[in-house]
């Protein structure tokens, strides 16, 4: 029995990745000292789980950005309008995830979207009908030599030929795009038979795929796509890795598959470990199956206890030599190492003893893989008790469980979760009570967050400053940002959310079943990170969280002034939830909270109240068949938080990169007077989704990247939205970003919100014409 890891963390134990890359855009640093401290972070990873008793270490898990993009670039599947950069494979590859707006080059970043289920984005690749592809890019095999070159025989990963089509997408009409396999195949094998002729023993391909609902040409082209494998190489041994959910129906294909190991994720789907055991084929196979076994996607302590029991099952039945112990999927979707928390005020010592990092989850693997072992079993006795006694103290903790919430959710009646009139009554209502122009304008909710903010917040962390100078400060950054709007001529105000740390995190700060960390990043996309609160307990709202500064930035206009709140779902879906009850059970505790917000912003002259649920989508089941369960207690989960307010008052939501067209119908049940989208990387093909639909509510396509430098022109904006007025009526539609600014500078976000708004000042001369 051996161990191996799927993928490490690659920001960096204090986020030096994200910091190179930031530098570097700025001109701060030289690419040498990007790619060194590439080098270091990889270094340090392959010593880390060397040190923790990993057997089979990775490479190629590492990525200056995303590991799709990654693989884009080694297929060299590269857009025809970043051909003249081709010299320069690290300008091309930021030119591809950021887009490029210099020395007269004006080119669009690709379109990103989030990683199955998860809170990771990637870089969605692009087809085309006769799409040529080429070994384009050496990384995979680069960074297997630098391990070999360090003492390392790593297991290189790459994502399967058949997963990387079924991530991308086609750009134009007239083919399917599992059907340019056939010419995928060759440079792919090029990739593998160069990583075998440089020595390595095990390659690692990650066909995630396989968990999900497939066509018959897919399941074609998964059986083909093997054979020509396994015939080109012959002696390779290669691992096919699976994560995220049960094989289900394609579980006969996928141990038809002629490869040497198989992984599964027994975090998520621990059932169907039976199913492939009773398998006979499995069974008088040689085949290896790679247990899952260790939560890659949450931040809990191992039961020991039930994981012994599924290896043993494992090892019952296969032996040593065919069960391998790993975690269930890549580690990239958790912190680093909890050795860095060390503020006991934010994490409390008890709960602390309750979580695993990265680096814990190595040691939890290699200590399974001890404990399983009848030579080694009696060594780790200890740590079995151990583990056993945690276990135990955290399910009858004192601390989880709040009475006054189970009985309140108890308690819920329809009445709770509808508004008081349909949307065609309030929507009229809202028109007179709001009085705003067609085509309003207005943002996201977050202006630039400056280093001044960011530092004022530390300050006040450290004691440095107190609590009243500190909110005069925000109020003052609050009354700046009011008065820029204004003279800008913003319709439907923000305040900025300058004293919020994170959308997510700033809003646990305040709810009670919450503990933060000091250093739990995990990456969301490109050098964008983020630190996931832990939901450990039951959630209450002690107190309004949000009110005071929606207050005092309504007092300082005449303008409307919009109230920002982050939606239940994506509070869930967020965070590291608790795994002790239903997650639907969690989601209406959070909702009960954000509903008690909405109410109070309204008594407090607040018109328009935004509730972002950027990770409804995100949130949904990988296979159909769950999916209707899902919808149904999210969508209740917004309906509940938003509908204690009046007709008058406008409900607004926000949802990030999303393929809307499969869930429309539990969008529009949502229920939101105003939904905002983010549809410029797609140039407003989302909308279709919504236009098909006959989507009844109002919508504002964003009409710029907000995750790209580079400013759109009006006429790009104008064009942009000359497309969805084709679709949607003009009395429908809101003109807005993508997204929230939170990350861009002043200066281009202020260029940027000249244009649209001057944008929206030409569609309204438009539409007055047309009338």
């Amino acid at each position: 029995m051996f161990t191996h890891n799927l993928g490490y963390p690659r920001i960096g134990n204090k986020r030096e990745l994200k910091k190179a890359c930031e530098a570097f855009w700025a001109g701060k640093i030289t690419k040498e000292e990007l790619l060194d401290t590439g080098r270091q972070i990889r270094l340090k990873n392959w010593l880390i789980q060397t040190e923790a008793g990993i057997e089979l270490v990775p490479s190629n898990d590492f990525s200056l950005y995303d590991q799709v993009l990654d693989m884009s670039l080694m297929v060299g599947a590269i857009p025809t309008r970043y051909h003249s950069l081709q010299t320069n494979e690290l300008e091309l590859y930021f030119a591809m995830a950021r887009g490029v707006q210099k020395d007269g080059m004006d080119i669009s970043a690709m379109e990103m979207t989030k990683w199955f289920d998860t809170n990771y984005h990637y870089i969605v690749p692009e087809f085309v009908k006769n799409q040529q592809f080429s070994n384009f890019s050496k990384k995979a095999i680069e960074e297997f030599e630098e391990a070999r070159e360090q003492g390392f025989l790593t297991k290189p990963v790459l994502i399967g030929p058949v997963s990387y089509l079924l991530l991308g997408k086609e750009k134009e009409a007239g083919f399917n795009k599992i059907d340019l396999l056939d010419a995928l195949l060759p440079i792919y094998l090029e990739i593998l038979k160069g990583l075998y002729a440089k020595g390595a023993q095990w390659i690692q391909i990650d066909e995630p795929y396989l968990v999900m609902d497939l066509s018959q040409e897919e399941t074609i082209a998964f059986a083909k796509a093997y054979q020509v494998i396994r015939k080109a190489l012959p002696e390779q041994k290669l691992l096919l890795a699976t994560y995220f959910e049960d094989l289900g129906n394609n579980l006969m294909l996928t141990l038809s598959l002629p490869v040497d190991a198989l992984h599964i994720d027994l975090a998520r789907a621990p059932q169907q470990l039976e199913a492939i055991l009773s398998n006979e084929g499995f069974r008088a196979s040689e085949k290896i199956l790679s247990l899952g076994i260790v939560d890659g996607r949450n931040i809990w302590k191992n039961n020991f206890t039930a994981s012994l029991a599924l290896i043993k099952t494992a090892l019952q039945t296969l032996g040593a030599n065919r069960v391998a112990v790993a975690p269930s999927c890549s580690l990239l979707h958790v912190p680093c190492d909890l050795a860095f928390e060390k503020d006991e005020e934010s994490l409390p010592a008890e709960i602390k003893n309750w979580l695993a990092f990265a680096r814990q989850k190595l040691w939890e693997v290699a200590t399974l893989a001890k404990l399983a072992e009848p030579e080694t079993t009696h060594t780790y006795l200890d740590t079995l008790t151990e583990n056993q006694q945690v276990i135990r103290q955290r399910r009858e903790s004192a601390k989880i469980h709040k009475t006054f919430v189970k009985e309140r959710l108890g308690k819920l009646n329809a009445h709770d979760f509808n508004r008081e009139s349909n949307f065609e009554i309030r929507q009229k209502l809202q028109w007179k009570a709001l009085n705003l122009p067609v085509f309003p304008t207005t943002t996201i909710g977050s202006f630039p967050q400056t280093l001044e903010i960011r530092k004022l917040r530390v300050s006040l962390k450290k004691g440095e400053i107190s609590p009243e100078t500190y909110e005069k400060l925000i109020e003052e950054e609050i009354e700046k940002a009011i008065s820029w709007q204004e003279d800008l001529g913003i319709d439907v105000l923000v305040h900025g959310e300058f004293e919020r740390n994170d959308m997510v995190e700033y809003f646990g700060e305040q709810l009670t079943g919450y503990v933060f960390t000091q250093n739990g990043w995990v990456q969301s996309y490109g050098s964008r990170c983020v630190k996931p609160p832990v939901i450990y307990g039951d959630i209450e709202r002690p107190q309004a969280m949000t009110v005071r500064w929606s207050a005092i930035a309504q007092s300082k206009t005449k303008c409307l002034m919009k109230g920002m709140l982050t939606g239940p779902v994506t509070i869930l879906q967020w965070s590291f939830v608790r795994d002790d009850q239903p997650r639907s059970q969690t989601a209406f505790q959070i909702a009960l909270a954000i509903r008690d917000e909405v109410v109070d912003l309204e008594k407090a002259g607040i018109k328009v109240i935004q509730i972002d649920e950027p990770a409804i989508r995100e949130g949904l089941p990988l296979r159909k068949s769950k999916w209707d369960e899902y919808l149904k207690w999210a969508v209740n989960a917004f309906r509940l938080s938003a509908a204690g307010v009046k007709d008058e008052t406008q409900i607004h939501t926000h949802m990030c990169y999303s393929e809307f067209n499969d869930i429309i119908s539990s969008i529009a049940a949502m229920d939101a007077d105003v939904i905002t989208i983010e549809t410029s990387r797609s140039q407003m093909e989302l909308l279709k989704a919504f236009a098909d639909f006959k989507y009844p509510n109002e919508i504002g396509p964003g009409v710029y990247d907000i995750h790209s430098p580079r400013i759109p022109t009006v006429e790009e904006m104008v064009s942009l939205l000359d497309k969805a007025l084709e679709v949607i009526p003009a009395r429908n539609l809101w003109v807005n970003p993508d997204c929230g600014l939170k990350t861009r500078g002043w200066q281009e976000t202020e260029e940027a919100l000249k244009n649209m708004i001057e944008a929206a000042k030409r569609m309204r001369r438009v539409v007055q014409i047309n009338s």
